[in-house]
């Protein structure tokens, strides 16, 4: 299993073959079908151990005893988002999301829904529980992760790392000095206006 996932962030998962794929690792084609059932539960594990590897990061960030706050949680994802090393997991990482919601059936199923829920959480975990359990709360640790997930995609597509850092601390000042101004329980509307701004 080691083996194949390093294949695949070499390589990507897109036009994955099985027997390209076991002549690199030293196996066979019959032993991966033996071991996997077919191509399509190859993928699965493969995102699987993707997602392992994910999750080692987000617990590792959420380990202290005390909430480190939204801000100091998303700088120091993003330390790690942007390390040079980390590109081939983070590559693996948007062609699985963007193939999740392309083929939603697909081995892919749920992959792009699952990462989001995962990083949410995290993000949730680091901020204090008063802000925590608000709409205002969730409303700030979205903004954050949109931010960082869009630093990141531009960042792999582009490399321009001092313009990508410039954006993101932009977009997390605003986040933190301008939250949403809404208390818990408000219902959703149409329009929603952020500090009196117009909504959209």
């Amino acid at each position: 299993m080691e083996a194949a996932y390093r294949y695949a962030l070499e390589h990507g998962l897109a036009d994955l073959s099985l027997r390209p794929l076991a002549t690199a690792i030293g196996s066979s084609p019959r032993v991966l079908m033996f071991l996997f059932g077919n191509k399509d539960g190859l993928v699965r594990a493969l995102l699987a151990r993707a997602r392992a590897d994910e999750l080692a990061v987000l617990d590792g960030l959420a380990a202290g005893p005390e909430p480190v706050g939204l801000v100091p949680a998303a700088e120091q994802i993003w330390v790690w988002l942007r390390e040079p090393r980390h590109r081939p997991l983070l590559r693996l990482w948007a062609e699985a999301y963007t193939r999740s919601l392309i083929e939603p059936d697909g081995a892919w199923a749920g992959f792009a829904a699952s990462t989001v829920t995962d990083w949410l959480g995290l993000l949730a975990s680091c901020q204090p529980g008063p802000e925590r359990d608000t709409v205002d709360g969730a409303a700030r640790r979205t903004a954050a992760l949109a931010a960082l997930r869009g630093c990141l995609l531009d960042l792999l597509a582009t490399g321009d790392q001092a313009r990508v850092d410039a954006a993101l601390r932009l977009q997390l000042h605003l986040i933190e000095r301008q939250p949403v101004s809404r208390a818990a329980g408000t219902p959703e509307r149409p329009g929603y206006q952020l500090d009196g701004r117009a909504g959209f």
